[in-house]
């Protein structure tokens, strides 16, 4: 169980790195990637403890350091499409407005 605590904080961690270097980070909340990279983490973490990846001999590293790399990997995914069609979508609003 401490495996899932250490993965838990690390894939928060990792989602607020991805948010900080974000350069339109404005356009969502800060807990966004940090919550993907979590709830990512700890779904891929319970995933590989069930399927007996835990504490095999050579294996023990896919249930630590896989979750979170896929945390990792769906924050940067979400903060890049949340960047974009957030940006696109004020964009478009602003325009309406201005139009008047």
């Amino acid at each position: 169980m401490l495996s899932l605590i250490v993965v838990a904080m690390v894939a928060v961690a990792a989602g607020f790195v991805v948010w900080a270097n974000d350069k339109r980070h404005a356009k969502y909340g800060i807990t966004v990637p940090a919550g993907i990279a979590l709830g990512v983490g700890m779904l891929s973490w319970i995933i590989f403890m069930a399927a007996g990846f835990g504490y095999q001999p050579g294996l023990t590293w896919i249930p630590w350091v896989l979750p979170l790399l896929l945390g990792a990997a769906a924050a940067v995914g979400a903060v890049l499409y949340l960047g974009r069609s957030r940006t696109r979508q004020d964009t478009a609003r602003m325009t309406a407005i201005l139009r008047l």
